[in-house]
């Protein structure tokens, strides 16, 4: 894993999460916990809207933190309602964290190359639907990142589970000189809450 990622992965603190919190991360630890003892393949597809920016924050901080404690077959995925493009501050925001981001396709909703370690396959994102061709058909536990994705769709086909782990939308500070310490906040949590689940699973 690279160096500055670790560092900051070992700066969370997990004593923040308040007991709703855990509470409402407990089906998704359940979830995972279930396929390992099994020795199935993990497959989580975080959902939001746009899939613009928390879901792809979820997607990468998850992948992040199963590796960084070993849990091995775990393909984490986002889509949303609709498509549009993974907004570039999120990148930035990844970027600061440690992430190497590349660019691999320019145009309406560009192709990111990003990666948390030098071995690892990176993590392909782009903004596409939650049952677009390249994300899981079945098998999967559906994550509902913001609250409008998880009232308009009470069916996701093809989830095992659907779970809503809502956040808050960095995008309302678009713009103004809050931006980036709002989306470094809202990376911040999501990736505490990623190392909680994923250091609860029994590898």
């Amino acid at each position: 894993m690279y160096p500055t990622i670790n560092n900051n992965i070992s700066t969370l603190n997990i004593e923040s999460l308040s007991e709703e919190r855990k509470e409402l991360l407990t089906s998704l630890i359940e979830f995972i916990n279930n396929k390992v003892a099994k020795k199935e393949a993990v497959t989580i597809n975080f959902i939001c809207t746009h899939n613009s920016r928390r879901s792809h924050l979820s997607q990468i901080w998850a992948q992040t933190m199963a590796h960084y404690f070993g849990i091995e077959n775990v393909f984490c995925y986002s889509g949303g309602t609709e498509s549009t493009a993974m907004f570039p501050m999120v990148g930035e925001t990844l970027k600061q964290s440690g992430f190497l981001v590349k660019n691999i396709s320019e145009g309406d909703n560009p192709v990111y190359s990003i990666k948390y370690a030098e071995n690892e396959h990176p993590v392909i994102a782009f903004s596409k639907k939650y049952d677009d061709d390249f994300n899981p058909e079945s098998g999967f536990a559906a994550i509902m990142t913001c609250s409008q994705a998880d009232g308009g769709c009470p069916f996701i086909a093809g989830a095992e589970k659907r779970i809503p782990i809502t956040y808050e939308d960095p995008k309302l500070f678009d713009g103004t000189p809050e931006q980036a310490a709002k989306y470094q906040e809202r990376s911040l949590q999501i990736a505490t809450e990623m190392y909680y689940v994923f250091s609860k699973v029994s590898n």
